[in-house]
């Protein structure tokens, strides 16, 4: 059995946005999915992407992927990774894999001189949380995740005078 880490290829949107509504299945968000193959497509691959993909792949099939950008942390004044999204199929959770990704980023920060990898956790998901805290993952409950999205960035962005 063998496994493998890699940056994602042109070609492969497809299956990242597979692996995209996978997740959101699986997090009861399936009806949240906006994005597209060609949005996924440019921004993996588009003039200035932002967006980073790593592929996990068991005996040469992909199973699962993590999907990052670089952030910046003021405190440390250092650049580090946030990792939007990161999915195993079921069929092959408990090889591994998961932890083979987060090994993957860890190595990009160190090997960049970045100070951090961080995330987010959905609170219900009690198998996830309990992993990430057996590798070493500091639950942050002091730090509550804020978002602004639809009518409400558009009225926000409207508040300029």
């Amino acid at each position: 059995m063998s496994l493998n880490i890699r940056r994602v290829r042109p070609g492969e949107t497809g299956l990242v946005l597979a692996f995209i509504r996978e997740l959101a299945e699986y997090e009861k968000l399936a009806h949240e999915v906006e994005a597209t193959e060609a949005m996924i497509a440019d921004a993996l691959f588009g003039e200035s992407p932002q967006v980073h993909c790593a592929i996990a792949e068991w005996n040469g099939e992909p199973v699962g992927f993590a999907v990052w950008f670089v952030n910046f942390s003021t405190f440390s004044g250092r650049h580090g990774i946030y990792l939007e999204d990161i999915y195993v199929r079921p069929s092959h959770r408990g090889r591994g894999l998961g932890k083979a990704l987060l090994i993957y980023l860890a190595k990009e920060c160190v090997d960049n001189g970045w100070s951090r990898l961080q995330w987010a956790v959905l609170d219900w998901n009690a198998p996830s949380i309990a992993f990430y805290k057996s590798l070493g993952a500091v639950m942050m409950d002091d730090w509550t995740l804020c978002r602004v999205t639809g009518p409400a960035l558009a009225r926000l962005a409207g508040s300029a005078s």
